[in-house]
């Protein structure tokens, strides 16, 4: 009789394990698709907005994107560290030449790079295109400078030392920043020139827009270039810049896209408005690049990659201003998308 119980009991033990391991495996999700990502700190906000927002209704892709500066992001790219880079100093011939089967670029968003400042009364502030190169050269030293003080009347500019704040890192803003800067200043140009890391003559070093915003943000007397959004996200005073019309104007999604508007992409789609010359333009706005490679061995893989390209540049563009970004004018997204063709297998 205890045998009997005891052999029952034990088919009835073996039953419930095969029922649970069978509940188990039909209950498992199948096989999730994940791509790595790395790069520019400038469009990251916007990244992860979308890359969220992509998951939520693709619970099978997962996309882990690391904000490690434009320079780290081509670096990935050219190691295949990464399925994808993104970097606002795009990538010259050089670079992807040493990337085996190439890769292709798409302009996924715009942006302005801002002069935001910490400066305690000062809620608005004009800097002409000589004052802002020379405190960024180190010979404007102090907030009281006639080279400042000129174009902004009226205002009670105090006798304190001017504290510049630049990139620590590889920057795709830096070179972005430094690209205008060598475009309005032989100055500049000749001693600093343009660099995602350049040697700057005067300044404090802060990694990644992250950093350069926090240091403002404690650092009274402060200056420094920042994503617009990041100075927006923030409450960072930003100073109106003159541009190549004369015209003092302050970073928005208007005056950045007058500042695009002259710039027509080229096959590979990297262009640069350095220094645009609408009235209304503001001077420092540019394009943002995801990079891929031109050939992905796993097809899913691909896919994946392809639908969220195709998701960044359509619905994924809705997001843009509302995070400080400006969305692709219509002919450059449509470039784009006919592009994510061209990436294969």
């Amino acid at each position: 009789m205890k045998i009997r119980c005891w052999t029952s009991a034990l088919v009835i033990a073996l039953f419930a394990v095969v029922m649970s391991s069978c509940n188990s495996s039909s209950a498992a999700p199948s096989e999730g698709i994940k791509l790595q990502g790395a790069g520019a700190s400038f469009p990251a906000p916007l990244y992860n907005k979308w890359f969220k927002t992509y998951g939520a209704t693709h619970p099978d892709v997962q996309v882990d994107y690391q904000s490690v500066g434009s320079g780290g992001g081509k670096k990935s790219v050219i190691d295949k560290t990464v399925d994808f880079g993104a970097s606002d100093a795009a990538m010259n011939d050089e670079e992807m030449a040493r990337v085996p089967g190439g890769v292709q670029l798409f302009p996924m968003t715009a942006g302005a790079i801002v002069i935001a400042y910490n400066l305690d009364g000062v809620n608005s502030l004009n800097l002409s295109r000589k004052a802002y190169t020379d405190i960024f050269l180190g010979k404007i030293k102090k907030w009281n400078d006639p080279a400042i003080a000129s174009a902004n009347p009226g205002t009670k500019l105090p006798d304190l030392p001017i504290n510049v704040v630049v990139r620590a890192d590889g920057s795709g803003t830096s070179f972005v920043f430094s690209k205008h800067l060598s475009a309005v200043s032989e100055e500049f140009n000749k001693t600093v020139g343009t660099n995602t890391m350049p040697n700057w003559p005067a300044g404090t070093k802060s990694k990644g827009n992250e950093g350069v915003t926090a240091s403002l943000k404690t650092t009274p007397g402060s200056i420094g270039y920042v994503e617009y959004g990041y100075a927006n996200s923030q409450k960072l005073h930003t100073a109106a810049l003159e541009n190549k019309a004369g015209k003092y104007v302050t970073a928005s999604t208007a005056s950045g896209q007058a500042g695009l508007a002259s710039t027509k992409l080229p096959q590979n789609l990297i262009a640069w408005a350095s220094d645009p010359d609408a009235a209304d333009a503001y001077p420092i706005v540019t394009y943002t690049w995801l990079i891929c490679y031109r050939k992905y061995p796993d097809a899913k893989k691909l896919a994946a990659l392809q639908d969220l390209l195709k998701y960044g540049l359509t619905d994924g563009q809705k997001d843009a201003e509302a995070l400080g970004y400006i969305p692709l004018p219509a002919n450059v997204s449509s470039q784009a998308l006919a592009a994510v063709q061209t990436i294969t297998n």
